[in-house]
C-alpha cells in the first residue's frame, strides 16, 4: 500500500480555498474531513496543519470567519472565502494545472525519447 501523500508547500491553501469555493461555510474539522475524503484518504491532516493554513488564509484576507453552532449542536468557528480569495483561488488553480501539465509531458518521456 502507499504512503501518504506529504503536501508540497502552497498545496493545502489552494485545497482549503477550493473547498470553501465548492461547499460554501465549513468549520475546520469539516473542512479537513472533505479534503481527506476527496483524496481517497491519501492526504491526512491534522488540526495543526488545517489551522495553521486557516490562520495563514485569514490574514492574507482570502478567507473570513465567524462563529456558528456545528451539525453536533458545539460552538465552532466557520470560514468562508472571500472575493480576493476567490480571485487567489483562479490564479492559483492556473498555475497547478500548468505544473500538472507540464510534470505529466516530462513524465511520459520515454528512454530515449527525443522531443
Amino acid at each position: 500500500m502507499p504512503t501518504k501523500l506529504d503536501l508540497l508547500p502552497g498545496t493545502l491553501d489552494v485545497m482549503v480555498l477550493q473547498t470553501l469555493a465548492t461547499l460554501g461555510s465549513l468549520h475546520g474539522y469539516g473542512i479537513a474531513r472533505r479534503i481527506e475524503q476527496i483524496s481517497g484518504d491519501q492526504v491526512l491532516l491534522n488540526q495543526g496543519t488545517i489551522y495553521a493554513s486557516l490562520v495563514r488564509l485569514q490574514q492574507r484576507g482570502w478567507i473570513s470567519a465567524g462563529w456558528g453552532i456545528s451539525e453536533n449542536n458545539r460552538r465552532a468557528k466557520f470560514y468562508s472565502i472571500t472575493k480576493r480569495g476567490r480571485h487567489q483561488l483562479a490564479a492559483d488553480a492556473a498555475y497547478w494545472q500548468r505544473l500538472a501539465h507540464v510534470m505529466g509531458s516530462v513524465l511520459a518521456l520515454s528512454p530515449g525519447e527525443n522531443r
